[in-house]
């Protein structure tokens, strides 16, 4: 069943629900990601724990519009599948590497009416603004299966920059724990 994610309110930097913002959850060994295009630190984006695991994303704002961010294959985003213990990553000095402040979200049926803003929604079938763009696992090639969509944000401090009107897509391979973004505006 689809699920809405509902604004709701701020959370802690380090808070283990589904939150944009703040600092990601991460496994010991994690390596902060960079852009394959700039080389600079990602910023860290949301933090989704889900049946499947924990999702993290991230994606270049170092120089926004120069690196392809939107694109799940080109390396200017990076979104993870995590499980097991997880703890607040150390975050790089160098690089757009946080936004503004912690959105908490919370999760609605999609069935549901509310008058609460959305800001995402996990489950269904992705709404598409630009055409079908399901990537492929990058350990197996199987076409992915969608996981989440991300809203551009509720204000300005805690939005996402995905050119203005745009949304983020989730993607996952749940037998290779793989996952992918991209964006479309």
């Amino acid at each position: 069943m689809a699920m809405l994610l509902i604004y709701d309110g701020q959370a802690t930097a380090d808070a283990p629900r589904p939150r944009t913002g703040g600092v990601p959850l991460v496994p010991h060994e994690f390596v902060w990601p960079r852009c394959r295009e700039c080389g600079g630190a990602m910023q860290f984006l949301a933090h989704l724990p889900l049946d499947i695991g924990v999702v993290a994303v991230f994606f270049c704002q170092n120089d926004p519009g120069m690196c392809d961010d939107w694109d799940a294959t080109a390396g200017a985003n990076r979104a993870y599948l995590f499980s097991g213990e997880l703890t607040p990553a150390a975050v790089p000095a160098d690089g757009e590497t946080l936004l503004g402040a912690v959105t908490s979200l919370r999760l609605h049926p999609a069935d549901e009416p509310t008058e609460e803003p959305v800001l995402g929604r996990v489950g269904g079938e992705p709404e598409w603004i630009q055409g079908d763009e399901t990537p492929g696992c990058p350990s197996c090639a199987t076409r992915m299966t969608f996981t989440a969509e991300l809203e551009e944000g509720n204000d300005f401090a805690t939005s996402a920059n995905f050119g203005g009107g745009g949304r983020g897509y989730l993607f996952n391979c749940q037998p290779c724990r793989q996952a992918a973004f991209l964006w479309q505006r």
